[in-house]
């Protein structure tokens, strides 16, 4: 009888050759990392897989999804998911995916090489999905500087591009998750989460890294559209509130 593969024994050490010490540290720490283990046994393409399917099965945010937006996709561990789930294929794709980094083709998946924040993405993202998205996802993260709080905001206004893209693009009944930091959702940003969802949290999943300030924050349930006459008298009645 064969025997399940188990992947390498945890433990393992790195070589000092011409590493840095810090760089042998990450080499030891990621081969080491049960998570990144599971990951190639379970074919996905980085361990980043089971935060989404950790968050989807407490809240389900998946479940009947028939068409997904990924952004910041690379290497393409969630649109592995999203086509699962979505049963997307070469013939019907219902998974469109977004980074500025190269990713290997995913079957049923359109990806795009393409800077988010470029004036022409929303568009492009719309007409590879082929309709109205119920799900958007994002694990975006802006390229590190090494300055913290330059960090922190670049990332920050990374998660609220995309919210206003997912109000923009979501069907009613929708879901928005995208990558944060612990720290702090700007107030502005959950204020707009809060009017347009009817559940707004913070997910710091297991499978995310102890020591990383990471975390998901996850809008349910979207309230669909308002009309100009509608926002404009919401706006007007936060405005007296203050």
């Amino acid at each position: 009888m064969s025997k399940t593969p188990i992947g390498r024994k945890l433990g393992q050490k790195v070589k000092k050759g011409k590493l840095k010490a810090s760089s042998r540290r990450w080499l030891e720490r990621h081969i080491n990392d049960p998570y990144v283990q599971r990951a190639k046994l379970e074919g996905y393409r980085a361990r980043a897989a089971f935060k989404l399917l950790e968050i989807d099965e407490k809240h389900q945010i998946l479940k009947g999804a028939r068409r997904i937006i990924d952004l910041g996709a690379a290497p393409g561990s969630w649109s592995q998911i999203a086509a699962k789930v979505t049963g997307s294929t070469e013939e019907d794709v219902r998974v469109a995916a977004i980074d500025f980094l190269e990713m290997a083709p995913l079957p049923g998946v359109r990806i795009l090489q393409l800077d988010f924040l470029d004036p022409e993405a929303p568009a492009k993202l719309m007409d590879a999905v082929g309709g109205t998205p119920d799900v958007v996802i994002s694990d975006m993260a802006a390229p590190t500087t090494g300055h913290q709080k330059t960090d922190h905001l670049r990332t920050m206004h990374l998660c609220e591009v995309a919210a206003y893209f997912a109000i923009e693009v979501l069907g009613e009944g929708g879901h928005f998750l995208a990558k944060t930091f612990q720290g702090g959702t700007e107030r502005e940003l959950l204020t707009l989460l809060k009017q347009n969802f009817r559940q707004v949290l913070h997910i710091k999943p297991a499978s995310s890294r102890s020591e990383s300030v990471e975390m998901f924050l996850l809008a349910k349930g979207f309230k669909g559209r308002k009309s100009v006459s509608e926002q404009a008298a919401e706006e007007n009645a936060d405005e007296s509130e203050d």
